[in-house]
């Protein structure tokens, strides 16, 4: 069973409670090392929470650019890995005999937190990966309603939150408003990949006529991944950044933000947003 939470005792003071400090079990949203390896050489590491592994590594794998389908991936299989006892942090995939293994030189490796996503390329270059789907020519719509609704389905569809709350989310919707898949972790741009990996392990790519949300901020990464996923509309019910927004104008991309109560922000696209 994956380790999303564990229980550990904390200190809890409540100044307006009767009473000093007490010590009380708490939940924490669970945070380890995952590497992922081609063919058993080591290619990235992120820090995710555990669970739905074999999706955030296919979806890494597709938003970089090193896989474009279900169909350049032989195996992936979870391993032991070293630790004692076993945790199972590793993913090894079998790339198909037609595609590239990325070589390993500095602008190609990767190490990703679960703040900052992708860290340590060597160049602006190296992070930017083009899309291969026309996403500008998506016709998708969807209300101003509808989209005000995303955000009270997937908070009631965040089990791990409830308990720790400490936990990002990534939901998948239709244009009707109907979740298809939600993902929960301790960073946003895991918990999106691991939606994009669900989605090409269903052969569901492109995600066109779909609207992905996530929790906090909508960051260029984030954007970018929406992109080579071929997803029409990105929502956040925080802030965007420039270069997210900047991203999304050049994708073609529906970009909002702020997207709280019965208010949002279009920051790109705003003519897929009807009232």
């Amino acid at each position: 069973m994956a380790r999303t939470t564990n229980r550990r005792p904390v200190t809890k003071i409540d100044l307006a409670a009767v009473g000093g400090p007490r010590r009380q079990p708490d939940e924490l949203a669970a945070e380890e090392p995952l590497e992922i390896r081609l063919r058993k050489k080591p290619l990235a590491v992120t820090m995710r929470t555990p669970g739905q592994d074999i999706d955030l590594a296919l979806g890494f794998l597709f938003t970089e650019g090193i896989i474009r389908d279900a169909d350049d991936v032989v195996t992936a299989q979870l391993c032991a890995g070293t630790d004692t006892p076993n945790t199972y942090n590793v993913v090894d995939v079998v790339l198909a005999d037609q595609v590239p293994v990325p070589v390993t030189d500095p602008s190609r490796n990767f190490y990703t937190t679960s703040s900052c996503g992708v860290c340590g390329k060597a160049s602006i270059d190296a992070v930017r990966t083009r899309s291969r789907f026309d996403v500008a020519a998506d016709q998708t719509s969807i209300t101003a309603q509808t989209l005000a609704d995303l955000p009270g389905t997937l908070r009631a569809a965040q089990r791990a939150f409830d308990r720790t709350g400490g936990l990002h989310a990534a939901g998948l919707f239709s244009t009707n408003g109907e979740l298809i898949v939600v993902r929960e972790d301790v960073g946003r741009h895991n918990a999106v990949d691991k939606v994009i990996g669900w989605a090409l392990r269903a052969g569901r790519l492109p995600l066109s006529g779909h609207i992905l949300l996530v929790s906090g901020r909508a960051s260029f990464e984030l954007t970018q991944k929406a992109w080579m996923a071929g997803i029409p509309v990105l929502a956040a019910v925080s802030a965007p950044s420039t270069l997210a927004a900047e991203l999304a104008d050049e994708a073609g991309i529906t970009l909002v933000g702020f997207l709280r109560g019965r208010s949002m922000n279009i920051y790109a696209g705003s003519q897929r947003v009807t009232s």
